[in-house]
């Protein structure tokens, strides 16, 4: 496991190939309930390039009008999302060092063109505990920085079973994809990655 600085830890190969098929199939379960969906900006409803739909009592939305947020429903379906799978729970305890159960798992799904811009994840009201990210499918290029948008930033790549932990100081440090490598993965037949992402949302 490589510790980086500020809180932030990466678990190469944390999960072996048939535990990430096994994901991949169980998320697929997930999508066939609460449909993915390509969200918009705020203010602009200019689309982002990853669509996304999600599993927990919460889930993480975006829209034009309201903005980022968490609701109990997908704003497509109107349904309650599923229920966030007990093969997800179980990473959350092995790697979050944390002692209540994630809320929401955010599901990315990047075509081999998309990317995500640094952000922080500062929308929860719980921000002791970490966010727990796992990916399945093509290699990405992942970018994590400081604090602030302008500091300095580091570049490492995510492969298929990797898990990243952002915790500590490093809870809110800013981060994104700069790019995906196309068929570095069997993963996935259609390629892409998936990118999951578990939060607690509230103390």
């Amino acid at each position: 496991m490589l510790q980086l600085s500020n809180g932030i830890r990466h678990s190469p190969d944390y999960l072996s190939r048939p535990r990430q098929e096994e994901l991949v199939g169980i998320i697929r379960e997930i999508v066939a309930q609460a449909p993915l969906y390509t969200p918009v900006m705020p203010g602009t409803g200019k689309p982002m390039s990853v669509r996304m739909t999600n599993c927990g009592s919460l889930g993480w939305v975006t829209d034009k009008e309201r903005g980022y947020r968490y609701q109990p429903t997908h704003p497509a379906t109107g349904k309650a999302w599923p229920e966030i799978p007990s093969e997800l729970l179980d990473i959350w305890s092995d790697v979050s060092g944390y002692d209540k159960p994630p809320e929401a798992c955010l599901v990315n799904f990047y075509a081999d063109d998309a990317r995500m811009g640094l952000h922080q994840d500062k929308d929860e009201q719980d921000l002791s505990a970490p966010v727990v990210s796992i990916s399945l499918g093509n290699t990405c290029l992942f970018r994590v920085g400081g604090l602030e948008r302008t500091d300095k930033t580091m570049s490492f790549k995510l492969s298929s079973g990797d898990v990243v932990v952002l915790g500590g100081e490093g809870r809110l440090c800013f981060h994104g994809v700069d790019r995906i490598y196309p068929a570095t993965s069997t993963l996935l037949k259609n390629g892409g990655r998936i990118n999951l992402t578990l939060r607690r949302v509230k103390p």
